[in-house]
């Protein structure tokens, strides 16, 4: 059975390393995959392609093309769902905080969602064959969330999830306003309703940081 891929990564020798299993995978495939390393080079062939991808592979953190406001893997899922309607899309992450996976499920409900830390070559073998197949593959990290958290469900912004995220790497407002292209007072109002959802009367990044710990989303 011929499998057609697109691999969306901006380290090449991962996709090399992918590419290398699935050529040997014992399920019969033959695997005929395109490469894309940033959001320009994988908008230009989802945009423009007249190959039928069967399905994206597609990591998180790529090189934005901000002329089309793509700043991340995530953005690309909406271009893939648009322009490839039939394409299954796994999504790839080195992230592993709950906030961030919940985030996610939620937001895109990809058929695929693996933590890379979580898998080795069979594993890989064994989600590609699942997915192929019609079927949803979560690694073991994803498989482990509690996903009746009311917090979890609560933080319903892409943006507040990636403020809180922001912060638990150590950044101060100024460099998250420069990584979400948002306004200071925007950064602020978004810490508002951060606090809120987390039951912070008052409080400061630290208090946020805290409550976000306690609650497992980081």
């Amino acid at each position: 059975m011929e499998v057609t891929v697109l691999m969306i990564d901006d380290h090449p020798p991962i996709i090399e390393g992918y590419k290398s299993i699935l050529a040997f995978n014992p399920y019969g495939y033959s695997i005929n995959t395109t490469s894309a390393f940033s959001c320009e080079a994988a908008h230009k062939i989802i945009t423009t392609t007249t190959t039928t991808f069967d399905v994206v592979f597609l990591d998180i953190t790529l090189p934005p093309y901000e002329e089309k406001n793509i700043y991340s893997g995530e953005d690309l899922v909406a271009l893939v769902r648009k322009h490839l309607p039939n394409t299954k899309i796994v999504i790839l992450t080195s992230h592993s905080e709950s906030l961030v996976l919940h985030g996610i499920i939620k937001d895109h409900y990809p058929d695929g969602l693996i933590v890379k830390s979580d898998v080795l070559s069979n594993d890989f073998l064994t989600a590609f064959d699942t997915i192929i197949k019609g079927e949803f593959f979560y690694s073991a990290t994803v498989k482990a969330l509690k996903f009746d958290s009311v917090i979890s469900t609560k933080l319903i912004d892409t943006y507040n999830r990636q403020i809180i995220i922001l912060l638990s790497k150590g950044m101060k407002t100024k460099t998250i306003q420069e990584e979400l292209h948002l306004s200071k007072s925007a950064i602020d109002k978004r810490k508002v309703v951060i606090k809120d959802y987390l039951g912070i009367e008052k409080g400061n990044d630290e208090d946020i940081l805290r409550e976000a710990r306690k609650h497992g989303l980081i």
